[in-house]
Parts: structure tokens; C-alpha cells; sequence
């Protein structure tokens, strides 16, 4: 056996040292190939050594630009968050013509992480088709077809995983989310019977959440009510979360920006084009993010962790957490032109070619308001404001990133209310410290009317009117969040006042908000 083959065995059965030893001989008897260096920087990527694996993978890269390299230097890129340079080796990765199913399923993981979902089909395609029994990929390739509009063709590749695996917790997730069910048509006893079955808690997490989303499409609130609970309370418990470690961070944010401007801030990045959606998630972001994006010189560069990351790089904290209060209170020292240009260095790679402007629609971007209107002074920022209520139980009905910080306080309802009710307070803080720089924007107010509030929208935002931005439904870019059934229909008031639905249960938060001086009615 070759000694390239004697790496390649070792690493698919999980033997590092002997696959890093057969690496080691084959770089040093034949230097002037790829291999023995794509061996070494795979064996150390599989034992977390990046700074090791890195300049291996540029090695084999530097020799011969083969397919399967481009494609796992392109992945470690990704994942040291590298992205202009990881979308420039999975393009080159496809240009290769690669013909294996794993370099073709690397290339789309990649391009989808960049947010390019329409460029991640074709690769997904082709590994699927090379090894179609390969669940994983059918997985990823229906993923695709979801969030780029395919709906029919997501919904058979699912079914056919489950074909094969019945009880996949994130397959019946996906298909509940994927479209709405009726009383006629729905996976409500297939559910139950995978719940019966899941034995991870993390199965069940995502089976009954399903069976939630089943229940409410069909308008039986109380079964869709109980196994939310069910679930939540349970993750809640599983993740230990504190809304302690949130009130932290805010409350870390009001001191930095107590009075303004930290001390020693100067004039920030003079730049256009950014356009910042924000708000509470699943209160419209992304449907004003469609809107926006269908306008002629506005573009949609997805949730970009760019301010987030941008605002950890400046402030020099060495904590594993992009935000926590030590970072937000380093923030202070840090430089805003220095912000700025970080923040444009990172979003540049997901700007949409052609395009003067483009929007930035992470919703946690609220808590960054401080620092992106001193870093950009031109941006424009538009914060989405939903009816209390209906955040809140939007907030509690859907399953967001299990294991993101972001997202720890949506598992209780009274975490959500506290976090609400913070989120409030900052708004309030931003309002009176920029006055008039962000467009809190009523989603009830837009569903009720559409144009005069898309053309508040516009104008706020400095762009002409454009009438394609009342067809935002009809916008193709890919969507790749809860909303996106949603934002392919024309807008509607489907969703206004849903948390009526549960009204009862819902008695306790909101009575706590009215007591914290927050409008319910």
C-alpha cells in the first residue's frame, strides 16, 4: 500500500499519529507533490490544530490547486471565519470539475455558510448524485432547495431520508417549517410516533417542535401550546441558562454609552452603503429585509456576524464568547474608524455584486447600535418593533440556533418578557442618544399599510421610490430563516394578534410587562 493510501486509512478509521507519520514520510520522499501535505494538514484539522493545519492545506494548495484540496483549505478558512478568502478557494474548488461526492458537498457546506445558497445547489446536486444513499448530502441538498424557493424538491429529498431514517429529528423539523399544513394533510402522527421513539433529547427538542408548528398550522393551540412547553422547559434545563448573563451585557452596554460617545471617540468610517435591519427576531427583519432588497440598488448580504466580530476584534478581549460585558466594556477603548473599516472588510465578501447599498439583517445588531452609528456614521438602521405579545410568543413557538447564545433567553416566557423588556429600555437609550438615526418601524403598521410605510421605509433609508419593492414576494434570493415560507407570499395579516390563540397561558408575562410600564393592548 502506497503511503499515501496508508494516510488516507488512517484517517478514516480516526488513527491521527499513524496518518500524520505516513503524511510526514510521503511530504519528505516526494516534496514536490500535493499529497503528503493535504495528509499532514487533514490530520491536524481532525485534531484541532489549526495553526498547523492551515499552512499545510496552503502547501497542497500552492502545488497543484486540485479540487479536493481547494475544497478542505476553503472549509478551514471558513471556520477561522476567513470568508472573502473561503469563497474564493470553493469557487476555485468548482472550477475544478470535481467528480467525488465529499468535495462536491464541501464546496456547497461552504458556499451555503457564506450565505450563497443558489451557488451551493449545483455542488449539493453533484454529490448527491454521486452517492445518492448518502443521507447527509440528500440532507444538505434539500436544505438548499428549501431556502432557495424549491419547495417541492426540498420536500422529496426529505421524505426520502426519512424513508431511510424515520426517526431524523432535524428532517421532521425542517418539512414542518417548510410549508404550512392543513387538517387534511399533515405529519402530526408520524410525529408522534418519532417522539415516541427519539431517545436524544435534542431529537425530541426538534420533534416536538414540529409537532407545535403541525398543531398551530391546524389550530389545535392547546396540543401545540403543550408540547412547546414541554420542549422548552426542558432545553432550558439542559443548557442552564440564566437571564442574569444577559441582563450583564446590557446593562454593560448602558454604561458604555451612558453619556454618548465613549471618551476619546473620534469620527468613524465615512461609508454609505450599509443598511442595518434589527430588531427582536421573528418581529419582520426579514421581511423588510426582502423588501429593501428588491429595491434596483439594494442588495441582501444576510445576517453578518461583521459588527458583532468587528466589535470583538477592536476590543482585544481573548474570551471564546463574541459578546459578554468584558467585551462591550473593552469597546469603549477601542477606535470607530478602526471599527468601521473591520466591519466593511468582513461584510465585503457578502455584498451582492452590482449593487450601490445592501442590508445587514442580524436582529441582535440592537445591541450594537451604539457602536455601528459611531463607526458608520452614514448607516442607516431601521429596528423592527412587533406588538409585545406577539414577539413574545413568536419568540417562544420557534426553534433558533439549540446552541447560540443569542438566542438562551427564548425558552422561557419569562426570560423572553425580561429580555423584551430590556430590549425596550435600550431602544429608549438609542432614541434619545441619536435621535431621528433609527427608523423604529411598526410591523403591524406596514401590514396595515404597505405602501405609505414601505415609502417611509425608503425615504428613511435614502433610497427613490421603487414600486418592486411591494412585490418583495416575488423577490428570488434565497431565505434561509424561520420566515421563509412567509416572505413568498404577498403580505398578509396571517400573523397579527396570533398570540391571542393563547391567550391564557400567556396571562402571567403579560401582566408582568404591563406592570414594567409596557403597552399590551
Amino acid at each position: 500500500m502506497s503511503l499515501e493510501a496508508l494516510a488516507r486509512a488512517a484517517l478514516a478509521r480516526g488513527d491521527l499519529t499513524a496518518a500524520a507519520q505516513a503524511a510526514q514520510r510521503l511530504a519528505m520522499e516526494q516534496p514536490e507533490r500535493p499529497a503528503g501535505f493535504f495528509l499532514l494538514g487533514m490530520a491536524a484539522a481532525e485534531a484541532g490544530q489549526m495553526a498547523k493545519a492551515l499552512p499545510m492545506l496552503e502547501q497542497a494548495v500552492a502545488r497543484g490547486g486540485q479540487a479536493e484540496h481547494l475544497a478542505q483549505y476553503a472549509r478551514l478558512l471558513i471556520l477561522l471565519r476567513r470568508d472573502g478568502e473561503a469563497g474564493r478557494a470553493a469557487r476555485d474548488a468548482l472550477a475544478a470539475a470535481p467528480d467525488d461526492a465529499l468535495t462536491l458537498d464541501t464546496i456547497g457546506c461552504v458556499l451555503a455558510r457564506l450565505g450563497d445558497h443558489a451557488a451551493s445547489v449545483a455542488p449539493f446536486e453533484g454529490a448527491v448524485a454521486a452517492e445518492p444513499n448518502n443521507l447527509s448530502y440528500r440532507y444538505n441538498l434539500a436544505a438548499a432547495c428549501g431556502f432557495t424557493g424549491r419547495v417541492d424538491a426540498a420536500r422529496d429529498h426529505y421524505e426520502v431520508i426519512l424513508r431511510a431514517d424515520p426517526g431524523d429529528a432535524r428532517v421532521h423539523y425542517a418539512l414542518a417549517i417548510l410549508s404550512r399544513q392543513s387538517v387534511q394533510a399533515n405529519h402530526v402522527p408520524r410525529l408522534e410516533g418519532a417522539l415516541a421513539k427519539a431517545q436524544r433529547s435534542e431529537d425530541r427538542l426538534r420533534i416536538r417542535y414540529a409537532l407545535a408548528k403541525s398543531h398551530e398550522d391546524i389550530g389545535n393551540a392547546a396540543d401545540a401550546f403543550a408540547h412547546l412547553a414541554a420542549a422548552n422547559a426542558a432545553h432550558k434545563q439542559a443548557i442552564g441558562y440564566d437571564f442574569a448573563a444577559d441582563a450583564a451585557i446590557f446593562d454593560a452596554i448602558e454604561r458604555v454609552f451612558a453619556d454618548g460617545a465613549p471618551k476619546g471617540w473620534g469620527a468613524g468610517l465615512d461609508d454609505p452603503a450599509p443598511i442595518f435591519v434589527t430588531g427582536m427576531p421573528r418581529t419582520g427583519t426579514t421581511l423588510v429585509d426582502r423588501i429593501l432588497s428588491s429595491h434596483r440598488q439594494v442588495g441582501s448580504a444576510g445576517e453578518l456576524q461583521a459588527m458583532p466580530l468587528a466589535v470583538k476584534q477592536l476590543s482585544g478581549t481573548r474570551s471564546r464568547l463574541v459578546i459578554d460585558p468584558d467585551t462591550i466594556a473593552a469597546s469603549g477603548g477601542a477606535d470607530p474608524l478602526a471599527m468601521g473599516q473591520a466591519y466593511m472588510t468582513r461584510a465585503s465578501h457578502h455584498r451582492p455584486d452590482g449593487k450601490a447599498r445592501f442590508t445587514d439583517k442580524l436582529p441582535a445588531n440592537f445591541l450594537y447600535i451604539g457602536h455601528i452609528l459611531h463607526a458608520l456614521p452614514q448607516a442607516k438602521i431601521v429596528c423592527l418593533r412587533r406588538h409585545p405579545m406577539d414577539t413574545l410568543w413568536s419568540n417562544y413557538k420557534n426553534l433558533f440556533a439549540s446552541q447560540s447564545a443569542y438566542y438562551a433567553y427564548s425558552y422561557d416566557l419569562m426570560d423572553i418578557a425580561r429580555y423584551y423588556a430590556r430590549f425596550d429600555r435600550l431602544m429608549a437609550l438609542w432614541d434619545r442618544l441619536f435621535s431621528g438615526r433609527v427608523l423604529q418601524f411598526s410591523y403591524e403598521a406596514l401590514v396595515a399599510d404597505q405602501e405609505g410605510q414601505t415609502r417611509r421605509l425608503l425615504d428613511h433609508c435614502g433610497l427613490e421610490w421603487d414600486a418592486a419593492c411591494l412585490s418583495f414576494h416575488e423577490n428570488k434570493a434565497a431565505v434561509a430563516t424561520p420566515s421563509a415560507a412567509q416572505v413568498r407570499r404577498p403580505l398578509n395579516a396571517d400573523a397579527v394578534a396570533r398570540w391571542k390563540r393563547h391567550e391564557g397561558a400567556l396571562v402571567p408575562v403579560r401582566d408582568w410587562l404591563v406592570a414594567q410600564g409596557i403597552a399590551v393592548a
